[in-house]
Formats: C-alpha cells, sequence, structure tokens
C-alpha cells in the first residue's frame, strides 16, 4: 500500500516562508515525476511545481522565483520552498507522485492534502 503523506502546511504572513514535505511510503521501486498542486476554494486544483526524476522542474508563472520544488530519492521525500508567500497563495495543497512503480502496478498517486494559509 503506498501512501503519500503531506506535512508543513499552516498559517503565515504576507511575505512569510513556509516548506512543505511529502514522504512517500510502500514498497516502491521507483517513481516518475513529482508535484506540487493546489486548489483554492471555488477554483480548480492547479499544478504549482513539478520535478521529473531526472531532477527538471517545472513551475506556474505565479510562483515562479519564490517556490522552489526538490526532491530527495533517498527518503522518498519532496520538498516545495515557498517563499515571499502572497495571499492568493492560499489554498490546500497536494503532492503527487506519478508512475509509482510497486510490485503489482504503476500507477500515480495523491496526497490529502495540507492547508496553507496567508493572511495578515
Amino acid at each position: 500500500q503506498v501512501q503519500l503523506v503531506e506535512s508543513g502546511g499552516g498559517l503565515v504572513k504576507p511575505g512569510g516562508s513556509l516548506t512543505l514535505s511529502c514522504a512517500a511510503s510502500g514498497d516502491i521501486f521507483s517513481i516518475g515525476a513529482r508535484g506540487w498542486y493546489r486548489q483554492a476554494p471555488g477554483k480548480q486544483r492547479e499544478l504549482v511545481a513539478l520535478v521529473t526524476s531526472g531532477g527538471n522542474t517545472q513551475y506556474a508563472d505565479s510562483v515562479k522565483g519564490r517556490f522552489t520544488i526538490s526532491r530527495d530519492n533517498a527518503t522518498a521525500t519532496t520538498y516545495l520552498q515557498m517563499n515571499d508567500l502572497k495571499p492568493e497563495d492560499t489554498a490546500v495543497y497536494y503532492c503527487k507522485a506519478d508512475r509509482v512503480r510497486t510490485l503489482m502496478a504503476i500507477r500515480d498517486y495523491w496526497g490529502r492534502g495540507t492547508q496553507v494559509t496567508v493572511s495578515s
């Protein structure tokens, strides 16, 4: 059974920083791309940042220069360093692992989400 567990969300003032973590557990042979998505109330879920298995990264225009995604393959953990946070960054943040290979299958997995609230 593969699980993704996010942590690190919370309440922060505008201009502040947070680091989100997403730990994958289970009998995992390999993982493809790792990503962070977010969903604000009344809006669709959107891609925030992505890091491929080869280390290439991709960011939403709204977070470029402020957020940094990274992955530690040894611990199967993905991080999202968020700096200069703005009220419009408020959302539930979800991590995703693409093409997770286990003994039985290859499929994508989602975490349950962690709330990030940016407010003074």
